[in-house]
């Protein structure tokens, strides 16, 4: 018991903060200050966006920001890494917020910060990167799909209409535009989105977002356009911290959309860190440590009225560009949010909604990356497969089943790739010491076959049904020095062969078994079944002349003229599990 509960202390432990940390923020604190900064202007307009695209209103956007990016910051695994809201938690959101309201998003939010904080006490971040990149790219193109077809509404200027399906709500936006067609709120959306997208492929440095909104948020106020509303009003600060919403009679009802957006929270933020890590020199995540630090954020941030966070692809990789060395600059830009929130809401509050869905808009078109998709989808069939299915289903139902539905695509294929590679081949005697017509008189009476690649539940039932109909012969000799792994299904498929070729009365021996095959085999009977002197030998030619000498026993061959060495040495073949040779 003791023993467990230091165990588990030492885990918490290596979760916290050090003094690494410390050190790594004063190496460079000028580069990160400014890196802070930057990040915070490109910031700014993404956690309005996804405020108000999930539901709960700009100012959960920007307390999501402020609080998880901060806690995030410290806490988490990357030096680089920008947490916040983002556009694919807001996809996971809103059928959330249609459900069971804003009280329900924030206990989500918790109940996932809680799941992200035992993960991390487990150790489970490393299986966060057995993820298909099929199943990474396919839902990412969905997901900015999504997000391009919840700005309609805003981008056309027109009140939301009802429906939990993006399609749907988005259809009927365009058909409510067609009947009153709303000019300024579409052009302004449209100029935001060029502004960011041209702009961005000049001078990528320059944040075009804060830019484009303050360009038109001025716009909107010198000209007097009525037609494009604004954000609304907003708090000057943050939230007073409540726990107001919470509820432990819905508990069972939100336990699985809680653990979708915990899912969905580590996977982005654990794939966020990954591309941070392949952006610089020296620089590793710990998976581990980041589950944990977003596991607090998300724990934290409803307490504020904010939305569930993630780590930030886009941020991370503007942090990164910018010369950020360490997590200053992302507790510099989560400083930043917090004090444009305390002294600039009146400000903020008159962003016209319009402005926001053009910046989400741009978003959602750099979210795609055509090289990458080009490469997926010309890699091989399968990951093209793979990666439509999960973009289809992303789109047609939500982030949850396009993630399932794509592992499971994808796991069947690479069984079925896998299981491609299981061989049964029948290979000739080698002649070693025998003489031709020996040679040739054994091959009638002795069958090699050679068992390649793995032999499991996938492949066992198509492959080994042509060893049980094996030609009418005394002695099969299973070469299985290139099995690379056994499983009990497999296993069990080989001993019903075994089993069918002793009823016809043919036996059955082993050369070259692995000693990590061995207790699969062992434990479903394989082994007993291998009648032949021992049973099994280390390689084929001690197989072979245990076959030889049985077939004389037998009457089958006549008995050949041997030294008295070897008469010797024939009842002790002993089974001895050693790399089969090259020949065997």
């Amino acid at each position: 018991m003791r023993t467990a509960i230091g165990s588990l202390g030492d885990r918490l432990t290596g979760l916290l903060p050090g003094r690494r940390d410390v050190a790594h923020m004063r190496r460079s604190p000028r580069r990160d200050l400014l890196a802070g900064l930057t990040v915070a202007v490109v910031a700014l307009p993404l956690a309005l966006g996804f405020g108000v695209s999930s539901g709960l209103g700009a100012e959960a956007g920007l307390a999501t920001a402020v609080v998880a990016g901060a806690l995030a910051a410290v806490f988490g695994g990357s030096d680089l890494q920008v947490s916040g809201p983002t556009g694919a938690m807001t996809v996971v959101l809103v059928p959330i917020v249609a459900e069971h309201g804003p009280s329900g998003v924030l206990m989500v939010g918790l109940m996932a910060g809680v799941m992200l904080v035992v993960l991390a006490v487990l150790r489970a971040g490393k299986y966060m990167r057995y993820v298909p990149a099929p199943v990474v790219e396919g839902f990412t193109l969905g997901i900015a799909c999504v997000i391009a077809l919840q700005q309609v509404p805003n981008a056309l200027g027109v009140d939301k209409p009802e429906g939990e399906r993006v399609l749907v709500v988005a259809w009927r936006a365009l058909s409510d535009f067609a009947q009153h067609p709303n000019w300024t709120a579409a052009g302004l959306a449209l100029a935001v989105a060029a502004v960011m997208l041209l702009g961005a492929r000049r001078w990528p440095m320059v944040p075009f977002s804060i830019l484009a909104v303050a360009g038109a948020t001025v716009l909107v106020q010198l000209a007097g356009l009525d037609a494009v509303p604004p954000i609304g009003d907003l708090p000057a600060g943050l939230p007073a911290p409540s726990l107001a919403f919470l509820d432990p009679a819905v508990l069972g009802s939100l336990l699985a959309p809680a653990v979708a957006v915990a899912a969905l929270a580590a996977l982005e933020s654990l794939l966020s860190a990954s591309v941070a890590d392949g952006m610089t020199a020296g620089q590793r995540h710990d998976p581990d440590r980041e589950l944990f630090g977003q596991g607090l954020a998300n724990i934290a941030a409803p307490v504020f009225g904010g939305v569930p966070a993630t780590g930030a692809i886009a941020r991370t990789a503007v942090n990164v560009r910018t010369g950020a060395s360490s997590r200053l600059a992302s507790l510099v830009h989560a400083a930043v949010l917090a004090g444009i929130v305390f002294t600039l809401a009146p400000l903020v509050s008159r962003i016209p909604l319009a402005a926001l869905a053009g910046v989400l808009l741009a978003t959602a078109v750099r979210m795609v990356e055509v090289g990458s998709l080009r490469a997926m989808a010309g890699a091989t069939r399968s990951d093209a497969l793979v990666l439509v299915l999960t973009a289809v289903t992303t789109l047609a139902l939500d982030l949850v089943y396009a993630v399932v539905v794509g592992l499971a695509v994808a796991g069947v294929l690479a069984l079925r790739a896998v299981a491609r590679q299981a061989r049964l081949d029948e290979v000739p005697l080698d002649r070693g010491e025998h003489s031709a017509e020996e040679h040739t008189l054994l091959a009638e009476h002795i069958v090699a076959y050679r068992l390649d690649g793995p032999l499991f539940f996938a492949a066992a039932h198509q492959l080994l049904p042509e060893l049980a109909a094996a030609a009418d012969v005394r002695v099969v000799i299973l070469r299985m020095s290139r099995v690379t792994t056994v499983d009990a299904t497999g296993a069990l498929a080989l001993k019903d062969a075994v089993e069918k070729l002793n009823r016809r009365g043919i036996v059955v021996t082993a050369s070259g078994i692995r000693p990590a095959h061995r207790r699969p085999l062992a434990a479903v009977g394989v082994l007993a079944l291998l009648r032949l002197g021992e049973g099994e030998y280390a390689t084929t030619p001690e197989a072979v002349r245990a076959a030889r000498a049985h077939l004389e026993r037998a009457g089958v061959l006549a008995r050949a003229s041997r030294t008295a060495h070897e008469e010797a040495e024939e009842p002790a073949l002993a089974k001895r599990i050693l790399p089969e040779e090259a020949h065997g």
